[in-house]
Formats: structure tokens, sequence, C-alpha cells
């Protein structure tokens, strides 16, 4: 019974780091990357779809994104969802292919995206402090059904926090690195 509580905190544990590493891959460092793409809509033909779902990105040069799309006609809608996005990107179409280049980052800008890196870590802690709550709430339930004792319950709470300390080290260590990534000029 202690072992499921504990899969299941590592799980989330796991779960909560992931989507901290899937948010930190769309913040922009001075280098180009496609996941910043990744929260782009393009109106296709009236619905709202992701940019990869209807076009080629590629990467040709570490400071530029090039886009072909796959249907010809759809490259002014690329260009129109680029622009309205919040990304600071300004694309510029070449017949069939959209290219975005990627300025180097201002100092001012750089400390933004720091400041939004801490802010996804800070939320990845709070999930992480979340499963930890549940994590001890099933363990009271248990010793209140007689299925743990009082010592095996206090000894599984202790691990807990164990568990818990160190996903938020790892939260930190994820965090300093992409910090380090955005700093780097």
């Amino acid at each position: 019974m202690l072992e499921e509580v504990f899969q299941e905190l590592r799980a989330g544990i796991e779960k909560a780091i992931e989507a901290l590493r899937r948010d930190l891959s769309k913040v922009r460092t001075g280098r180009a990357n496609a996941g910043m793409l990744d929260s782009i809509r393009v109106d296709y033909y009236g619905t709202p779809t992701p940019l990869q779902q209807m076009a080629n990105i590629s990467i040709p040069e570490p400071r530029l994104i090039a886009i072909k799309a796959w249907e010809k006609g759809q490259t002014k809608a690329i260009e129109k969802a680029l622009r309205e996005s919040d990304l600071g990107i300004n694309p510029q179409v070449d017949g069939e292919l959209v290219r975005i280049p990627i300025p180097a980052l201002t100092e001012d800008r750089r400390k933004e995206m720091v400041k939004l890196t801490n802010k996804y870590g800070e939320e990845s802690k709070v999930a992480v402090r979340k499963h930890r709550r549940d994590a001890n709430e099933m363990l009271d339930s248990l010793e209140k059904d007689g299925d743990v004792s009082r010592d095996d319950a206090d000894r599984a709470k202790k691990k807990v926090e164990e568990m818990v300390a160190d996903g938020t080290k790892q939260v930190d260590t994820v965090i300093a690195a992409k910090a380090k990534d955005i700093l780097e000029v």
C-alpha cells in the first residue's frame, strides 16, 4: 500500500517536471528552435490548426527558421498567424517559403525571459507540492483505516518529504540550465 503511494507521487513529480520542460521549450533563447512555434495556430479554412500540422518547419541556420506550407495558398495565413503571435518575430515571405530570422535578444528581453522561466519553475514546484499534499492525505487515510501503523506512516511521510525535496532540486536544475542558456550571448 505504501509503495503505491510512493509510485503515485513519483509519477506526479515526473509529470510536473515533464510539463516544465515542455513549457520551457517554448521560451525563446538566442537561437532558433522549432519548439518556439508550438503554440502558433493558423486559420486553416476557418479552423485554428497547429502550424506543425500544415507545414514543414526546419532550422537551416542557428538564427533562422524556415517554414514551407504543404498547400501553396496557406503561406499568407501562416505569415499572418506568426505576425499576430506574441513571440515578437518578423516573418518574411519568399515565394512559398516563410523565413523567420531570430534576432539576438537584448539584455532586457533576456531578463524578461529568465523571469518567465522562473515563473514556470515556480508553477512546477507548486504542482510538486500539490502531489506531496495528496500523498500525505493518502497516508493519513491509510493510517486512519488501520492499514498501516502510526510509525510506518511517519516513516512514509519522511520518505515523501525526501522525494519532494529531490523533485524540487530537479526543477531548480532544469530552471538553472534554461536561464544559463537564455543569458548566454
